[in-house]
């Protein structure tokens, strides 16, 4: 056999497999159809969010708060800057109705996460939130869950750090190579790409939005891959928005999905405060993802979300990018066992919250894989 496991795809959840099980004496075998990080998956953009208190649901939290760990390790380990604490801001209205994610009202869900796990956190109402927080113009009949242990990750960082610790560990990693098909053949799983076969006894797909045309089946039917826009706004006051003086932060501010918006101030160098939406209309495949963002997009972005809102951003658009979300049914993640196929493990549909898991998620993965045992339960991940 040509390794012990294979990895197919190494963005956030795969780079971050193929390192721990290489650290943990694993032959490991990465492929990737690019060569990350890079700028055609979900994983782009310069920043992530990393929050403790997700609202997303309980279950998660034991995995962000293991990769908060685990970030620092491999900043120690490689001298890559990857997290950066500045606090984060997650807004609604008091009366809940403020959709996002899943959830219903994702503050109270926050507040809820919070309390059941003893993350450090305020809850502040709109007069004292505008007052700490110079640029979040809320309205009288909203409020803000602050938590002080959120903030920035930097992604591509991320990735590259934890692909050189792969490699120091003995990983091979093979990028340009598409995997075209993944089947039993007898004691092994023959991984057929567009160059050859490699054959190893177990397998994880880890190829975000390429995993329902790679897997098919349910996996066509249930996963829904979305292209999302991100936007840098020039600050008119940009002492306001230095990290050390803005959070990271959350607005839901209407009763859907539609009327969020997420946002991260001057941590990333490019002098632009950061600003995204989550669209789950429309559909696409990942490769005719189209990379540019009209003017238009920005425009409107600017018109229905931040004017009013935030005080001392301007409306020029310093830069802008795309992405993709791998969404799930309720905005769930899915890491599983195929049924199917023996020795093939399933990890995609992060549903566009999934970066601040990933460095946990892949030590739970390597952990499962290697000893049938993972010290973070993964079972309210599979499928539903």
């Amino acid at each position: 056999m040509d390794a012990d496991v294979i990895v197919i795809g190494l963005g956030a959840m795969g780079a971050a497999t193929a390192w721990q099980l290489a650290q943990r004496g694993a032959r490991v075998l990465g492929i990737d159809r690019f060569a990350p990080p890079h700028d055609f998956g979900s994983s782009q953009g310069l920043t992530r969010i990393t929050r403790l208190a997700v609202g997303e649901g309980a279950e998660y939290v034991p995995l962000v708060r293991r990769s908060q760990v685990l970030w620092r390790e491999i900043e120690a380990a490689t001298g890559a800057t990857l997290m950066h604490t500045i606090g984060g801001l997650v807004i609604g209205r008091r009366e809940g109705g403020a959709g996002m994610h899943g959830q219903d009202d994702f503050v109270a869900s926050t507040v809820a996460v919070a309390r059941q796990h003893g993350v450090p956190n305020e809850l502040l109402d709109a007069a004292t939130t505008r007052e700490r927080f110079p640029p979040f113009a809320l309205r009288a009949d909203e409020h803000a869950f602050f938590e002080p242990s959120a903030g920035v990750l930097f992604p591509e960082a991320c990735i590259g750090a934890q692909l050189r610790l792969a490699r120091e560990c003995g990983a091979t990693l093979r990028c340009g190579e598409p995997v075209l098909a993944i089947e039993r053949d007898g004691p092994a799983l023959a991984v057929r790409t567009g160059r050859e076969t490699h054959r190893a006894a177990q397998a994880i797909v880890t190829a975000g939005a390429w995993l329902p045309g790679l897997l098919g089946g349910r996996y066509r039917q249930a996963l829904r891959v979305q292209r999302q826009t991100l936007h840098w706004f020039r600050p008119s006051t940009p002492e306001a928005f230095a990290p050390e003086r803005c959070p990271v932060f959350i607005w839901a501010h209407g009763p859907t999905h539609a009327d969020a918006f997420y946002g991260i101030p001057l941590a990333d160098g490019t002098g632009g405060v950061k600003v995204g939406t989550q669209q789950h209309e429309v559909d696409t495949e990942p490769d005719a993802l189209d990379l540019h963002v009209t003017m238009a997009e920005t425009e409107a972005l600017f018109a229905r979300h931040l004017q009013g809102r935030l005080r001392g951003l301007s409306a020029e658009r310093l830069r802008a990018a795309a992405c993709l979300y791998t969404v799930a049914p309720a905005a769930r993640f899915m890491v599983e066992r195929h049924p199917q196929i023996a020795g093939l493990s399933v990890v995609s549909a992060c549903s566009g919250h999934g970066f601040k898991h990933s460095a946990a998620l892949g030590e739970a993965l390597a952990t499962q894989v290697l000893e049938g045992r993972s010290d973070v339960d993964l079972s309210p991940f599979g499928w539903r």
